[in-house]
């Protein structure tokens, strides 16, 4: 599992990604607070418009800044990007009003969306063996979950010397760590790719989705993915905390509970990997989501079913993540790979952006139960669209034919215009054979 860390660059990249992670977590505590003290009871509005700014920036921005960084030099890229998510933290302190909040937060969001892909992209470059960078993927995976349970506790630490303000100099120290473990790893060398005009280059991840049958069946998948994860989000402190009427520090363990869940997984899956496809792993995972939602209401009847049923969905949900990262991979050649983990990326959180508003509002106006039947519908669709979208059988050797091609191109010379390698959609394949 940690075999992986031997590799000195991605070590690096390990730890500028945890330090981020912490940076985020911190973060994320200190804006709740800082809503409270500018809004009071009104802070669910402001927290509301952040999240919304988060999710324009994500869906929309991504494949744009994509497309503009091809030519940039990746590690200056990275390194600038991270130095202004931590000017972003430094400044935070000093706000009082809410629409500085709302610039600050653009700011941070629109960075994150054009540092996240490229960053993802840049490991499979890192790691070019395919077990290693499974157990990449499952320890990226296990990071993210180890910081919704670290960030919380480390935040109520020091919360005990120091105000929330102070908290978001630990985000600005998280991404100035970030930004010297970029600096100090060795990044592989870009290949030299033949430059493309700027909409070729924006459309190219969406272009990869459209004609690859296989990511098509990843953006049905996402969609199982966020109703898992926006039913525990949305809803775990209306379950406990109104439902159950229990304290903050229950709601806290509880969402602990489903980041061990989701740890747990990611545990396990690196070996199951090397016997069980991508697929069935993913559809399984998206089908036990939709079925741990559809009986929520008949377990999360009391706390110790509640938490019980968050481990199953966490489990799950790491199921439907983990191995994306590995078919986006095979995907794509290098050079594109920025590009269709930026496109990923976009249709990923289109997703979360409707999730998420049908977890809150059917919870608020029908009822928990209603949200849990409801998102369990959107997940089984999730799933069975998937297992519809990608084809059961897919042959590392794809069999197909190029009549558009003379006979003595490069690509089909000696041979003939029928042949057979591994297909991944390119100037020379622009579509998928039947």
């Amino acid at each position: 599992m940690l075999s992986p860390l031997k590799n000195a660059t991605y070590a690096r990249l390990f730890g500028a990604q945890i330090a981020a992670l912490l940076g985020t977590g911190l973060a994320t505590v200190a804006l709740g607070l800082l809503a409270h003290e500018l809004a009071g009871a009104s802070a669910g509005e402001i927290l509301g418009a952040i999240f919304a700014i988060k999710m324009i920036a994500y869906v929309g921005v991504a494949p744009i800044a994509s497309a503009l960084a091809t030519h940039a030099p990746r590690k200056t890229l990275l390194i600038a990007l991270d130095l202004v998510r931590a000017a972003v933290g430094i400044s935070l302190p000093f706000v009082s009003e809410p629409w500085q909040i709302y610039s600050l937060m653009a700011v941070l969001y629109v960075a994150s969306a054009a540092f996240t892909p490229a960053f993802q992209a840049m490991i499979p470059d890192v790691l070019t063996d395919e077990r290693e960078y499974t157990k990449a993927l499952s320890l990226s995976r296990l990071a993210a979950d180890l910081e919704s349970v670290a960030s919380p506790v480390l935040a109520a630490l020091l919360l005990a010397v120091m105000s929330f303000h102070q908290l978001f100099a630990g985000t600005a120290v998280g991404f100035v760590l970030s930004a010297l473990l970029v600096l100090f790893a060795v990044l592989p060398a870009t290949r030299n790719a033949a430059p493309k005009p700027f909409f070729r280059r924006l459309t190219g991840g969406g272009n990869l989705f459209m004609h690859t049958p296989r990511l098509r069946g990843l953006v049905a998948l996402s969609l199982a993915t966020a109703a898992g994860g926006a039913m525990v989000f949305v809803n775990t402190v209306v379950i406990v905390q109104s439902t159950f009427a229990m304290s903050q520090q229950a709601t806290a363990w509880a969402l602990a509970a489903f980041g061990l869940g989701s740890i747990g997984a990611a545990l396990t899956l690196p070996p199951l990997l090397d016997r069980i496809a991508d697929r069935s792993v993913v559809i399984s995972g998206a089908l036990a989501l939709a079925l741990g939602l559809f009986l929520g209401p008949f377990v999360a009847t009391t706390y110790p079913g509640l938490l019980a049923l968050w481990v199953v969905l966490g489990c799950s949900y790491s199921l439907t993540l983990t191995p994306v990262g590995r078919v986006l991979r095979r995907s794509a050649h290098a050079e594109d790979r920025p590009a269709l983990f930026a496109a990923q990326f976009a249709l990923s959180h289109a997703c979360w952006l409707i999730a998420y508003p049908l977890a809150g509002f059917i919870s608020a106006s029908l009822g928990v139960a209603v949200a849990f039947w409801s998102l369990a519908v959107l997940a089984g669709a999730g799933g069975a669209a998937t297992a519809m979208i990608w084809p059961a059988r897919e042959d590392v050797s794809v069999e197909h034919s190029h009549d558009d091609l003379p006979a003595d191109h490069p690509h089909v010379a000696p041979t003939t215009s029928t042949h057979s390698h591994e297909y991944i959609i390119d100037d020379l394949h622009r579509g998928w054979p039947h």
